[in-house]
């Protein structure tokens, strides 16, 4: 498989700080790959990390090919890389073509497309457009936040804990979201504490700790790994 992204011996953090201690790992073009791992392990600042929110200290960030260590966050998105935040990512105030439409203020010209697609991954959406996000259920709000990131139809969408505050039969929905995101061409980058469900449905993951990398393999050898189960999943 081709190589989308890849880190190695990513070392970051904040002031005099490191939380990413040396970690390398890849994600190719089509998969779907799970970062799981304990609170304060590093995975969301890994994220912002890759994604130009968090200082490189050492180590090199490629992606699609591209050394984009140095690169500022406006570039890497235009490069095809697109970031949802554990945060609720959305504008209240604003309705939901609004908030989407945000989405592609770098590529104004592309956003009929990805409306399209869109609303094809989130029908819930098509007759809401002019609703004020504000006034929407937490996971309608989810489905514009991802789907603001999409309209401008990235080849590689980092999510930060996705379900955090979702219902379980919200939750079952969002993963089969994601699936179909997966299916029509963008890969995908997933920090998720619930790690089974993420797993379930991803190709390869990875379990950092303290900032380091500490297991790695298929979606579902990790789901059966005993050590991994004992330390990550709940026996």
């Amino acid at each position: 498989m081709m190589m989308l992204l890849k880190l190695s011996d990513v070392v970051s953090g904040y002031t005099d700080m490191d939380i990413i201690r040396g970690v390398s790992l890849e994600v190719h073009k089509g998969e779907i790959v799970t970062i799981i791992g304990p609170n304060g392990s590093g995975k969301s600042t890994l994220m912002k990390t890759i994604f130009g929110l968090v200082r490189l200290r050492s180590g090199k960030i490629e992606f699609d090919g591209v050394d984009i260590s140095r690169l500022r966050t406006d570039k890497i998105v235009r490069r095809g890389m697109a970031y949802v935040p554990q945060e609720r990512n959305v504008f209240p105030s604003l309705t939901v073509m609004e908030n989407l439409e945000m989405g592609a203020f770098i590529r104004k010209d592309k956003f009929r497309e990805g409306l399209e697609e869109v609303l094809t991954i989130f029908p819930e959406l098509k007759d809401k457009t002019g609703q004020k996000v504000g006034t929407m259920s937490g996971g309608e709000q989810k489905m514009v936040a991802i789907g603001r990131a999409l309209v401008l139809k990235p080849t590689l969408l980092l999510l930060d804990e996705p379900s955090s505050g979702l219902s379980p039969k919200l939750i079952d929905n969002l993963f089969k979201k994601l699936v179909s995101i997966n299916e029509l061409g963008t890969s995908l980058m997933i920090v998720e504490q619930n790690a089974k469900k993420s797993l379930t449905v991803s190709h390869r993951g990875y379990v950092l700790e303290m900032g380091m990398k500490r297991f790695e393999g298929e979606g579902k050898s990790l789901l059966t790994n005993e050590e991994v189960k004992a330390l990550y999943l709940g026996g």
